[in-house]
């Protein structure tokens, strides 16, 4: 059975798992100073208090906070601060479109560079489509052509 079926069906779950974040991403945007200090300084925690929950010293939790905003920091040093602080650890990416948008567009895109290639041979030989249709059904064919394997392949 091909694989095809199943990543459309993986791309839907995913997108639509995905869509009450997209929903809430100007929300979810990191504090000018970071997640760590923020949620530290709202609780009233001081740094010498949250090196201790770390078992670090006050110097590296300071140096930990000047590091987040800037995303200098390792993901298992952002497990353990949310611990201390009493939070949940979430790490996320977040597509910018739905992936069915994306991966049809890519198919387009490279459907849109053979069918080039194909005019300008024709062309060439002077038998151009000028058809917007014939064109159109051409980009359609060439884009169900395209092998999920072949998506990602950049041969510019």
């Amino acid at each position: 059975m091909s694989r095809g079926p199943n990543r459309t069906l993986a791309r839907k779950s995913l997108d639509k798992r995905l869509s009450p974040l997209r929903e809430m991403q100007s929300s979810l945007m990191k504090p000018p100073k970071g997640w760590i200090k923020a949620i530290r300084e709202a609780l009233g925690m001081d740094q010498l208090q949250l090196a201790k929950r770390l078992g670090v010293s006050q110097a590296a939790v300071a140096q930990l906070e000047k590091q987040e905003p800037d995303g200098k920091v390792q993901i298992e040093t952002l497990k353990r601060a949310a611990q201390a602080l009493d939070c949940e650890f979430m790490y996320v990416l977040l597509p910018r479109r739905p992936l069915d948008l994306v991966v049809h567009e890519r198919r387009l895109e490279l459907a849109r560079r053979q069918l080039a290639t194909v005019e300008h041979s024709m062309r060439l030989e002077d038998q151009g489509v000028e058809d917007d249709d014939a064109r159109h059904a051409q980009l359609e064919s060439l884009t169900e052509q395209i092998k999920p394997s072949e998506l990602w392949e950049d041969n510019d």
